[in-house]
């Protein structure tokens, strides 16, 4: 073996992290043959399914960010599990006043709703008994539209990853941005390339700001700020890495109570 794989022969990590470059062997279902996935499914009948938007994260980030961040923790965690992954949905609920960005758009909560439950009952007749969304877009309808997801009998569970402590990686609140230091940390790790720094601008978030975008219930960034909020400067590819581990540490241990609740005597 060599030092560039592990024992299951997936590309190598640094430090024992994330690889840096896209795994290529994680257990994503349009990369399988029916009946390998019909196996897996008997060995564990779980389902990850990333959820992405398309919208505007200021003018150095890219229109999928969200859908990158979701991706890659999904696929870590796939890796690390051998959970079988659906292929991202990359349409969110679209976000008022997105039609001012260039490129932004959505599906309304209903449209996202009905999709959702469409796909969730051919994969629940094919074996799945656990659906996991796993999402990092925070808009309110959006997580509405995930949550009312309906099943037979399967069970579902929505990981919101906005909504896992990160205030002791980032110098400022993550509740008040959007393209700032959290969403451009990640992407320098994920996609440096993709990320233009020269574009960037800080944009202080005000108190108004806090009670209605802040808190996802307003989508629209304040005039002005070329649609980012917060402070862009203070990102850096290595607050990314750890940001990203803690999204993929998280999602492991909700994994792991969820694996033994349903072992348990009466589960």
């Amino acid at each position: 073996m060599s030092g560039d794989e592990d024992s299951r022969g997936n590309p190598g990590t640094r430090d024992g992290g994330i690889p840096e470059k896209e795994d290529e062997s994680s257990w994503t279902l349009d990369r399988l043959p029916w009946p390998e996935v019909g196996r897996v499914l008997a060995r564990d009948p779980r389902l990850l399914l990333p959820v992405g938007a398309l919208i505007q994260h200021g003018p150095h980030l890219p229109l999928g960010t969200n859908t990158f961040i979701a991706r890659a923790v999904v696929r870590e965690v796939s890796r690390r599990t051998g959970i079988l992954v659906a292929p991202c949905f990359h349409y969110g609920v679209s976000l008022a006043g997105g039609e001012r960005f260039a490129g932004s758009a959505g599906l309304r909560r209903k449209t996202l709703h009905r999709a959702l439950n469409e796909l969730l009952a051919g994969w629940e007749d094919h074996g799945v008994r656990e659906f996991f969304f796993v999402t990092a877009h925070r808009h309110e309808p959006h997580l509405d539209a995930l949550l009312m997801a309906l099943t037979t009998s399967a069970t579902t569970m929505v990981v919101n990853l906005h909504a896992i402590p990160v205030d002791d990686v980032l110098e400022g609140s993550p509740l008040l941005e959007h393209g700032g230091e959290m969403d451009t940390s990640l992407m320098l790790h994920l996609a440096p390339d993709r990320v233009r720094m020269d574009q960037a601008s800080d944009v202080e978030p005000e108190e108004a700001t806090e009670k209605r975008y802040g808190r996802g219930k307003v989508a629209t960034p304040p005039a002005g700020s070329r649609g980012t909020l917060g402070y862009p400067s203070r990102a850096s590819a290595g607050k990314g890495r750890t940001l990203l581990l803690r999204y993929v540490e998280t999602v492991l241990e909700i994994l792991r109570a969820s694996e033994k609740q349903h072992r348990a005597p009466g589960g």
